[in-house]
C-alpha cells in the first residue's frame, strides 16, 4: 500500500550554518507575527523566510512572499548554504522534550512517500482542510518546486519497525543534535544502508498512514502533482512530484503526544452568559471548584484532574469571566442519544469536541456557523493554564477545557473517512521545518 523510499535530500551545510539551531523554525501555521519578525532578525537564512514569508503593501504577481521565497532557495543552494546529499537516505529523527512536567522521547522517519487520493485509503485524512490556505501553499509550491516541511503523519507499529530504527541508530553519531527555542533537543541520523532502506520500504507496503498535522501539506501535494503533470514535459512516473516529505511516527511510540485544544470565547451577551450554567445542569453533573485568592494554581489542578479521573465519561471544564468559580462537568447518562442525530456515527458522536460544539455553543449558546470562523469569537489554545488566564485576565469571556482526543479515536475516524472538526488535535510537538527539505524538480 504505502510507498515510503529514501530520497537525496537537502540540508543546510554545517560549514555555512555553525548553529542549525539558528535557522529551523515551526512548521508555518503555528508562527505568530512576532515569532516571524523574531525569526527573521535571528539569521538570514533562517527557514521563515522560504515557509512563511513577510508580506509588503508593494507586494504584486512578480513581487512576493513567494517569489521571494524561491530567490532565497536558490540563492542559497547556488552559494552553498543548502546542499544536496550524494547518497540517498532516511532521516531518523528524535525528539526529546517535556510535557506537563514530564521527559518524553518521540521518534520519526523523514521520507519520501508515494502520493495517493484519500480515496485509494493508503495515506488517510481526519481534519477538514481549508480551499484558501490550500491555494496560499501551492502558490509557493509552484515557485519553489519543494517541500520546506513535512507532512506529520502515523503509522501502526505492532511488529516494531521504530524499534528496529532506533536500535540501528543508537550504533552512530547523530549527524544534527540542536537544541530549539522550546528548550527540546532534536537528533537526526541519515540512514543510507540499502539493506535498511529494502526492509523499511518492504515493511511499510501492508500499512496505512494516518495524517496527524499536516493536512494542508498533503493535499496541496497532490494539487501539485496535477499541476506538473499538466506543465513539466519530464513528468513520469518516477518524477518528486509523486512524492512528499513525510515525518512518520509510530502509533506504539511511548513518545506520541496529543495535546486538547481548548476552545476561548469572546463576544457573549448577556442571554449567552446567564444561560451557559443553567443550561449545563440539564445535562451535566457539575463540580463547582472555588478559586482562592488570587491564585489559581491550585483550582486549576483540581479542576483537570476531575478532567482527567471522568475522562471516558465525557468531561470538560469551564471557566467563566467575572467568577470565582471554576466548573467540572461530565455529560449525564445517555444524553448524547438526545444532542445528536441517530444517522450520525458513532465515532464522531463520542468526540468530546463535538458534543462541545453541539450541545454548548449550538443548544445552550445559540452559535451560528458564521461564529465558528469567526477567530473575534472563537479561539484556540493548546494550554490549560493559557485558557484560564485569558479569562482571568479578561481577555476572554470564557475559557471551554477538553480532554485529549485520544490515538485510537483519531485511527477510527480516518479509517471510516469520516472527519473531525477543525482544532480536534494538537500532536505534540510539531515536527519543525528546517531539518532537511524534498526537491519536487529533477536536479
Amino acid at each position: 500500500m504505502a510507498a515510503v523510499v529514501p530520497f537525496r535530500g537537502i540540508l543546510y551545510n554545517p560549514e555555512k550554518i555553525q548553529s542549525l539551531a539558528d535557522v529551523v523554525t515551526p512548521p508555518y501555521d503555528v508562527i505568530s507575527p512576532q515569532a516571524q519578525s523574531a525569526y527573521y532578525l535571528r539569521h538570514p537564512n533562517s527557514m521563515v523566510r522560504l515557509i512563511l514569508g513577510k508580506k509588503f503593501e508593494t507586494d504584486a504577481s512578480t513581487q512576493n512572499p513567494h517569489t521571494r521565497a524561491a530567490e532565497y532557495y536558490q540563492s542559497w543552494l547556488a552559494s552553498d548554504i543548502l546542499r544536496r546529499d550524494e547518497r540517498t537516505a532516511l532521516y531518523l529523527t528524535a525528539t526529546d522534550f517535556v510535557v506537563e512536567e514530564k521527559a518524553a522521547l518521540r521518534f520519526g522517519l523523514i521520507a519520501r512517500v508515494g502520493l495517493a487520493p484519500f480515496e485509494k485509503k493508503i495515506v488517510l485524512p481526519h481534519e477538514k482542510t481549508f480551499s484558501r490556505i490550500k491555494s496560499e501553499r501551492l502558490e509557493l509550491m509552484k515557485h519553489c518546486h519543494a517541500n520546506f516541511s513535512p507532512v506529520f503523519a502515523l503509522y501502526p507499529d505492532e511488529d516494531g519497525i521504530q524499534t528496529r530504527l532506533a536500535k540501528h541508530a543508537a550504533d552512530f553519531a547523530p549527524d544534527i543534535d540542536i537544541m530549539d527555542d522550546q528548550n527540546q533537543r532534536h537528533r537526526l541520523w541519515r540512514i543510507t544502508d540499502p539493506s535498511m532502506h529494502q526492509w523499511i520500504e518492504t515493511a511499510m507496503q501492508s500499512r496505512r498512514l494516518f495524517i496527524a498535522d499536516g493536512h494542508h501539506r498533503y493535499e496541496t501535494a497532490l494539487n501539485y502533482q496535477n499541476w506538473a503533470a499538466r506543465t513539466d514535459s519530464t513528468f513520469s512516473a518516477d518524477h518528486p512530484a509523486n512524492f512528499v516529505m513525510m515525518y512518520l511516527c509510530s502509533m506504539q511510540d511511548p513518545g506520541l503526544r496529543i495535546l486538547p485544544t481548548h476552545r476561548l470565547l469572546s463576544g457573549m451577551n448577556e442571554t449567552q452568559k446567564s444561560a451557559l450554567m443553567s443550561g449545563a445542569k440539564k445535562y451535566c453533573d457539575i463540580i463547582p471548584i472555588a478559586l482562592e485568592g488570587n491564585d489559581a494554581g491550585k483550582a486549576e489542578r483540581q479542576l483537570a484532574r476531575e478532567m482527567r479521573i471522568h475522562g471516558r465519561e465525557h468531561a470538560l471544564g469551564i471557566c467563566i469571566r467575572s467568577s470565582n468559580v471554576f466548573y467540572a462537568l461530565r455529560l449525564k447518562p445517555r444524553i448524547i442519544e438526545t444532542i445528536f442525530e441517530p444517522s450520525m456515527p458513532e465515532a464522531l458522536r463520542n468526540l468530546d469536541v463535538m458534543i462541545l460544539s453541539r450541545l454548548f455553543f449550538e443548544n445552550i449558546l445559540g452559535l451560528t456557523p458564521a461564529d465558528f470562523d469567526n477567530p473575534e469569537r472563537i479561539s484556540y489554545t493548546s494550554s490549560r493554564s493559557d485558557a484560564i488566564r485569558c479569562v482571568l485576565d479578561g481577555g476572554c469571556d470564557a475559557a471551554f477545557l477538553l480532554n485529549p482526543t485520544r490515538i485510537e479515536q483519531v485511527q477510527q475516524i480516518a479509517m471510516e473517512g469520516l472527519t473531525m472538526p477543525r482544532k480536534s488535535t494538537y500532536f505534540y510537538p510539531k515536527a519543525i521545518s528546517g531539518l532537511v527539505i524534498h526537491p519536487l524538480k529533477r536536479m
